[in-house]
C-alpha cells in the first residue's frame, strides 16, 4: 500500500526538508482579556482589555482573527472581516462574554465549526454562521447578567437571529500548493429567503513588533504592505516578500484595497496621545462609519484589507479566490486553471490520509464525527507568546507597569519563555495552555500527527517552561497552581500508540529523565507530613470539593486528598512501566540504572497504596460506605468529607500490570521484587502487588474486594452511571446533599448535572455532576487493565441491580458506547451533544455539524461549558472506534 501524500508531507516536515507546517490556523480566537495582555495594577485581565478595545488597540503578545491563518511566529496574519450593513461594528473576531458578565462565567456567543484539516494544513476548512440581522451584543450581555446561577445561559441562537435561515454561511478553505504558497477559497451562502448584502474584507496584517521598544524578536525594521499591481506586496524583515493576490467578485469587480497601521487608536481608547492618522480600527470606521479619510490614500500600511461588496439573491452562494505566496514560490498563474485542480487534489489527499489512519471500521456517521474531531484538534493549535520577565517589567517604549506587579501574578516564573505553536483547550474560552489538558490532547493528536504529539510533551519539560524546582507550569492565570500529574501517562500512551514499526526510545528516555525532576517536586511539596498521603489543591477539578481546595481550610488543618494520592500512585505506576521498558534492550542486554529506577517506583507505589488503604487504620477508605473520601486532619481528629464524587473513583486508575515474562528478564529488578515480597509483607498485605495470575502481577490501590464495592456505586444508574458516561458527582446527592460546617459557614455539595450553580473557582466549569471525558477515559482504560489481570473471574452487574453480568472489558465497552453516543445521531438525526436544538437534527445546513464541548450534562448528554474544547473531548475518537470494532465482530 502506497504512503499517503499527506504522510509524506508530515515526514518531510519532521526531517526538516520542507516546512509544510510553517502556516496554519495558529491565530487565537481571543487575544483580548488574556493575562498576557493585562498590565493592570489589580490583575483584572477581563476588565483591562475588553472586547470593545480589541478593534482599536494593538496587541502586545499575539493576534486574533476570524477563520484565519498565520505563520508559526505569528508575524503575518490573514483572516476575514464582515459587515451585514446592520451591525454596529465590523466583525473581525468572535464575540463572547467575560467571566463577570456571564451567568456561568466566560462564554463565546457565536456559531462556528471546524470542518476539516490535515496535519500540515495542506487542506483546511471552517465555517462561520453570520446573522443578517444586527448582532445582539447588548442583548446577550444584559440578559446573561440578569440571569442567575440556576438559569441556563442565554445563547446567540436564543435571540432568534438564525430563525427562518436569515444568516450567511461563510466557509473559509485553505490549500497549499507548496509550503509558502497558500490558495484561499471563501464561499458565502445566503441561507435566507430574501436577497442580502455582505461586505467581505479578507484582511492581512503584521503583528505589531515595533511599538514596544524591544528587538528580542529580531525585528529592527517596520514591515510594510503596499499595492503591487493587482495584488498586495507584504514585506517583512524576517519573512521576506509575500504577495496576496485577489480575484474578482462574481460580477467581475475587483475588490478595493484599504490600508492602515496595526497601531492603537489612543484617542478613542484613552483620549490621550497625538492623533494618529491611520490606526487599527480604520476599516471599521471606513466600512461602518463611512469615513473615507480613515484609510491611507497613499496605499501603504501594516494592515490591509480587500473590500468586496456581495449582493446575494435568496439561496445564492458566491465563491471568491485569493492566493498568498512567497516571492520565491510565485505561481505562473495564481488563479488559473490549476487553482481549482489544486483544491480538488488536496481534498482527495486528505480523504486518502484519513482512510489510511482509520483505527476501526467506522460507518458514515462515525467517520463524520471523528473527522471533525481531528479537524477541531488541528484548528485549535495556536501561537502562544508570553515572556514572563519582559511582561513583569513592561516595555521600554510603554509606560511602566505598577511596581507591585513585580511581586504579583507569575512573578516566580521569570524563566518562562513561550513563543510556540501549542495545542489549546479552546482558542476562545481558554486561549492559553493548561498542561493537564495538553496531556490529554496528545493522545488523539497522536492518531493523526504523532511527531507533533511527542514534541508537545517534550516542550513543557524544557528548561524555559519547567520551573527549576521541577514543577510543570499549570496555566497562565497561575503557573504555580497544580494540575494532576498526567504527563507521564500521556508520554507512555503516545509512545505506544504512535509506534509504526520501531518505537521511539529516545523520546521516552528524554521525557522520563525530566519527569524524575517533576516527580521529586510532587513528593517534596505535596506530601506535607511524609505519610504518602498527598494534597495538591483543586487538581483540575475546579469546584468538586466542599470548599475551594486551593485555599487554606476554613478551620485550619490539612487536607488529605483521595484524588491527589491516587494521582501520585498513578504517576508511580506509569513511571514504573516506563522504567521497565527502558531497562530492556533489543537483545539480551539490560540497563541496570533503569532497573533500579523501576524498583524505586515499585516500592513507592506500594507505600502510597498502603497509606491510602491502611494509614491510621483504613487510610482514606471508609469501610462503612465502601468508598474513598478526602479527609481533613486537625490536631484533634480526622474528618472524612463524605461526598461521593470522582475523587473517590480515581483510586481505581492506579493499576499497573507487570508481565512475568518481562520482569524475569530484568535480574536486578526481579531480585529486588522477590526480596520485597518476602521481607516487607506488612506493605504487601491487602493490596494486589503480590497477586500473580496468568503470568501477570497486578499493582493496584484497591484490593479485589474494595474494587467490587466501588464498582457497585460507579455502575449504579442512581449514582454515577449516566446514559452518557460517568457523572462527576453521584446522583445520590440530588436528594441528599453533603453539608459540612466550618469557619461558621455551611458548605455543601449538591448534584448539579448541568452548569455550575456556584461561583466557586470562577463558576465557568462544573465538576458536581456533569460528564467529563478525561476522567471517564482514564477509568475506562483502568477497567481494561483490571480485565487483563482478572479475566472472566471478575464479573459484575452492569448496571448495578440490572441482572446483566459483564466482565470488566465488557464494562469498559459499555462505558465507551455511552460516551460515543453523545455525538452520534439517532434514527431521527438527533445528537445528545446538541440538546433539543432541532436544527442539528433536521436542517441540512446544520445536521452534519458537531461540537466538542468541555463537559456534558449528567442526564441529557448536552454539551456544556467551552463549546470548542476538542482537545480532551476528542478522546471520543477512541470510544467511537471501540463501538465500531465491537459492531464489526458481531457482524462477522
Amino acid at each position: 500500500m502506497s504512503t499517503p501524500v499527506e504522510k509524506e508531507r508530515i515526514n518531510a516536515e519532521a526531517a526538516r526538508t520542507a516546512d509544510w507546517k510553517r502556516w496554519g490556523p495558529y491565530l487565537s480566537e481571543r487575544q483580548w482579556a488574556t493575562v498576557r495582555e493585562d498590565y493592570s495594577e489589580t490583575g483584572d485581565s477581563w476588565g483591562y482589555f475588553p472586547h470593545d478595545h480589541a478593534r482599536s488597540r494593538a496587541y502586545r503578545w499575539g493576534e486574533d482573527g476570524l477563520l484565519g491563518i498565520t505563520d508559526r511566529g505569528c508575524r503575518l496574519c490573514f483572516a476575514l472581516a464582515l459587515w451585514n450593513e446592520k451591525d454596529p461594528i465590523l466583525k473581525e473576531r468572535l464575540f463572547g462574554l467575560t467571566n463577570p458578565q456571564g451567568n456561568h462565567g466566560e462564554d463565546v456567543k457565536e456559531q462556528y465549526f471546524y470542518l476539516d484539516a490535515t496535519p500540515t494544513y495542506s487542506y483546511a476548512k471552517a465555517l462561520y454562521k453570520y446573522p443578517q440581522a444586527a448582532f445582539p451584543y447588548v442583548w446577550l450581555e444584559e440578559e446573561n447578567q440578569r440571569r442567575g446561577k440556576r438559569d441556563p445561559e442565554f445563547e446567540l441562537v436564543d435571540t432568534g437571529v438564525f430563525n427562518e435561515n436569515r444568516y450567511f454561511d461563510i466557509f473559509a478553505e485553505y490549500a497549499k500548493a507548496s509550503p509558502n504558497d497558500i490558495l484561499i477559497r471563501i464561499t458565502v451562502a445566503n441561507r435566507g429567503s430574501e436577497a442580502a448584502t455582505l461586505h467581505l474584507l479578507p484582511t492581512t496584517w503584521f503583528r505589531n513588533q515595533w511599538s514596544w521598544g524591544r528587538t528580542d524578536e529580531s525585528v529592527t525594521t517596520k514591515p510594510s504592505i503596499t499595492r503591487n499591481g493587482n495584488c498586495l506586496l507584504l514585506s517583512h524583515p524576517m519573512l521576506g516578500r509575500f504577495f496576496l493576490y485577489a480575484g474578482p467578485d462574481p460580477v467581475g469587480q475587483l475588490p478595493r484595497p484599504l490600508f492602515t497601521e496595526n497601531e492603537s487608536n489612543t484617542r478613542r481608547l484613552w483620549n490621550s496621545g497625538d492623533k494618529r492618522a491611520f490606526v487599527k480600527d480604520a476599516f471599521h470606521e471606513y466600512v461602518v462609519g463611512g469615513r473615507t479619510d480613515a484609510v491611507n490614500p497613499a496605499g501603504i500600511g501594516t494592515k490591509a484589507a480587500l473590500h468586496y461588496v456581495l449582493r446575494l439573491p435568496a439561496g445564492a452562494a458566491h465563491t471568491l479566490s485569493l492566493r498568498l505566496f512567497a516571492e520565491k514560490e510565485t505561481p505562473a498563474d495564481p488563479l488559473g486553471s490549476l487553482f481549482e485542480k489544486t483544491f480538488a487534489t488536496r481534498i482527495a489527499e486528505a480523504d486518502d490520509f484519513y482512510r489510511a489512519i482509520t483505527i476501526a471500521p467506522l460507518n458514515q456517521a462515525e467517520r463524520g464525527v471523528t473527522r471533525q474531531a481531528a479537524a477541531g484538534l488541528l484548528w485549535s493549535k495556536q501561537f502562544y507568546h508570553y515572556v514572563v520577565e519582559e511582561w513583569l517589567k513592561g516595555d521600554p517604549a510603554m509606560p511602566p507597569p505598577p511596581a507591585n506587579r513585580l511581586e504579583g501574578r507569575n512573578h516566580n516564573w521569570r524563566h518562562l519563555y513561550s513563543r510556540d505553536v501549542l495545542s489549546m483547550p479552546d482558542k476562545w474560552e481558554y486561549p492559553w495552555f493548561a498542561v493537564w489538558d495538553s496531556a490529554f490532547h496528545v493522545l488523539p493528536i497522536s492518531y493523526v500527527d504523532p511527531q507533533y504529539a511527542k514534541e508537545q510533551l517534550i516542550l513543557f519539560l524544557r528548561e524555559w517552561y519547567m520551573h527549576p524546582s521541577g514543577q510543570i507550569p499549570a496555566y497562565e492565570f497561575r503557573f504555580g497552581d497544580v494540575n494532576p500529574p498526567v504527563h507521564a501517562w500521556a508520554a507512555w500512551r503516545v509512545y505506544k500508540v504512535s509506534a509504526r514499526g520501531e518505537r521511539d526510545r529516545d523520546f521516552l528516555e528524554s521525557v522520563f529523565q525530566k519527569l524524575l525532576l517533576n516527580f521529586t517536586w510532587w513528593v517534596n511539596r505535596k506530601d506535607v507530613t511524609g505519610e504518602n498521603l498527598f494534597s495538591g489543591g483543586f487538581l483540575g477539578l475546579d469546584n468538586i470539593g466542599v470548599f475551594d481546595r486551593s485555599k487554606p481550610l476554613p478551620d485550619g488543618g490539612t487536607l488529605r486528598q483521595a484524588d491527589g494520592t491516587a494521582w501520585m500512585a498513578f504517576y508511580c505506576g506509569t513511571m514504573l512501566s516506563i522504567a521497565l521498558e527502558l531497562a530492556k534492550d533489543r537483545g539480551s542486554r539490560t540497563h541496570p540504572a533503569y532497573e533500579d529506577m523501576a524498583s524505586k517506583f515499585f516500592e513507592h507505589f506500594v507505600q502510597i497504596a498502603d497509606a491510602m488503604n491502611h494509614l491510621g487504620g483504613t487510610g482514606l477508605w471508609n469501610e462503612e460506605h465502601g468508598f474513598y473520601y478526602d479527609q481533613v486532619r486537625t490536631d484533634r481528629r480526622v474528618i472524612p468529607l463524605q461526598t461521593r464524587s470522582v475523587v473517590g473513583l480515581l483510586p481505581l486508575i492506579a493499576a499497573e500490570i507487570l508481565e512475568e515474562e518481562t520482569i524475569t528478564k530484568l535480574p536486578g529488578f526481579y531480585k529486588r521484587l522477590q526480596w520485597f515480597a518476602k521481607h516487607r509483607s506488612d506493605l504487601a498485605q491487602n493490596i494486589n502487588c503480590g497477586e500473580a495470575r496468568h503470568n501477570h502481577r497486578l499493582l493496584a490501590i484497591p484490593s479485589r474486594a474494595r474494587l467490587e464495592r466501588v464498582l457497585k456505586y460507579m455502575l449504579d444508574e442512581n449514582e454515577f452511571l449516566s446514559p452518557y458516561g460517568l457523572r462527576s458527582v453521584s446522583k445520590f446527592h440530588q436528594n441528599s446533599p453533603y453539608i459540612f460546617n466550618a469557619g461558621g459557614v455551611e458548605h455543601r455539595v449538591d448534584y448539579d448535572p448541568g452548569e455550575s450553580t456556584t461561583g466557586l473557582f470562577g463558576g465557568n466549569s462544573n465538576w458536581r455532576g456533569p460528564i467529563w471525558f478525561p476522567i471517564n477515559f482514564l477509568i475506562l482504560e483502568a477497567l481494561e487493565r483490571y480485565h487483563h489481570f482478572y479475566g472472566d473471574s471478575f464479573q459484575v452487574e452492569c448496571p448495578t441491580r440490572s441482572g446483566r453480568i459483564m466482565n470488566l472489558r465488557q464494562v469498559a465497552l459499555e462505558l465507551s458506547s455511552r460516551l460515543a453516543s453523545i455525538f452520534l445521531p439517532d434514527a431521527s438525526g438527533r445528537r445528545p451533544c446538541h440538546g433539543d436544538d432541532s436544527r442539528f437534527a433536521s436542517d441540512p445546513y446544520w445536521r452534519d455539524l458537531v461540537l466538542f464541548h468541555e463537559y456534558f450534562h449528567g442526564e441529557t448528554g448536552q454539551g456544556l461549558g467551552a463549546s470548542h474544547q476538542t482537545g480532551w473531548t476528542a478522546l471520543a475518537i477512541g470510544c467511537i472506534a471501540d463501538v465500531a470494532r465491537v459492531r464489526s465482530k458481531v457482524n462477522k
